[in-house]
């Protein structure tokens, strides 16, 4: 005899030998490639951002999210030899705003990280300094 039982959230389903003889009676369905709700990854078809991607870890819904939508998109769409380097400002605001929410955006070790984005910032920025005069020279 199968049946049922719930223990906290959790939901356990006892079933007899003679429940799995009987063959399934579900029908699959096929993938629809144009359904709106399929899982289409971070980057969508045309190319444009998938902000609902559970792959941001709803980063982009949060209370910066209009700074990481931001920061993202300068940089998914940079089109500077050097990747991104033209988005210092986007991702520094980004980051003076989850500075504001320590809860919700918590640091490893605020010193360390700190010190690891300014060597970052001014590392991109030497690199996107260099890449321009390089390019004014040519």
């Amino acid at each position: 005899m199968s049946y049922c039982r719930q223990e906290g959230k959790d939901r356990i389903i006892f079933a007899t030998k003679e429940d799995h003889e009987t063959p399934s009676s579900a029908e699959l369905v096929a993938d629809d490639p144009d359904d709106p709700y399929e899982e289409q990854g971070l980057i969508l078809p045309n190319g444009d951002i998938n902000w609902n991607c559970p792959c941001l870890g709803g980063m982009a819904s949060g209370p910066c999210g209009e700074q990481f939508k931001a920061a993202f998109s300068c940089f998914h769409y940079s089109t500077e030899e050097i990747k991104g380097s033209d988005c210092v400002d986007q991702f520094r605001a980004m980051q003076e705003c989850m500075q504001k929410y320590p809860d919700l955006y918590p640091q490893e070790d605020e010193n360390e990280e700190k010190e690891k984005l300014s060597k970052d910032l001014e590392a991109t920025s030497m690199e996107a300094s260099a890449a321009k005069e390089e390019k004014g020279s040519s």
